[in-house]
């Protein structure tokens, strides 16, 4: 029941309701009724019937245009929410995954599988920033990523994790798988021509951890890490084991 001081709703075919009634009535007396009555009545309910379908075929073409425009609006919001998405997990420069995305995924892996981790970063990185400039030193980490994307498997997951810094996660790989790994990607970046401007290469050292299943992201990468300080301390461009990962080496010979 409608509330007092509310008025109904308007009735959009109150004329074809009424041509329909007074059509109605003509028809259940039509013998008593003269030709021209008779006539008269079905001309008008001819005329609201007309009416009537222009009325429905307009709110139909409305309602199909309302139902694109949404379905539109639906695959947009979808394509703003996987955008935002990877913009949520992956870093902007390079496109790779960014640090939290790598530390959901390592620590996701090790819900089940043993992995390994290598850590790599440029070496004399800021040599390139102070002496040719930023947008050099963003044309290197690109280059940089281009080495790591041509070289590593498709199972393989790269990150940055640091501003030079890159980690590759590899689920369920050997040791062996990986340290040879690490060296094709020392060498694919050593050879590389990243065109600066004096002429000079650009080198990375590398750290390699593993662990197996039941580990974190935090014990993997300090592992790693600490590879590659032992890695930077000895000259550079090198690729450096974690001891753990030694001790895997050894037991797969």
């Amino acid at each position: 029941m409608a509330n007092p001081g509310t008025s109904a709703p308007p009735d959009l075919f109150e004329a074809e309701t009424q041509a329909l009634l007074t059509a109605r009535a003509a028809h259940a007396v039509c013998a008593c009724l003269a030709p021209s009555q008779c006539r008269q009545a079905l001309g008008e309910l001819l005329r609201a019937y007309e009416r009537l379908l222009r009325e429905t075929r307009r709110l139909v073409r409305r309602s199909d245009r309302a139902e694109l425009e949404m379905n539109q609006l639906n695959s947009r919001l979808q394509d703003l929410a996987a955008e935002l998405e990877h913009r949520a997990t992956h870093d902007t420069l390079t496109g790779v995954l960014n640090r939290a995305a790598v530390i959901e995924l390592v620590n996701r892996h090790f819900g089940h599988d043993d992995l390994s981790l290598i850590v790599l970063d440029i070496d004399h990185f800021k040599r390139i920033n102070d002496s040719f400039g930023h947008p050099m030193g963003d044309r290197v980490i690109l280059g940089v990523v281009a080495c790591l994307q041509a070289v590593v498997p498709a199972s393989a997951h790269i990150g940055r994790v640091g501003g030079e810094e890159f980690t590759v996660v590899l689920p369920r790989q050997s040791a062996d798988v990986c340290e040879k790994l690490a060296e094709d990607l020392r060498r694919a970046i050593e050879s590389c021509d990243f065109e600066l401007p004096d002429g000079s290469g650009v080198t990375a050292s590398f750290g390699v951890s593993w662990a197996p299943p039941g580990g974190d992201f935090d014990s993997a990468y300090g592992l790693a890490d600490e590879a590659l300080y032992v890695a930077k301390r000895g000259g550079r461009n090198q690729v450096c084991l974690s001891p753990c990962f030694l001790r895997s080496l050894e037991h797969e010979a």
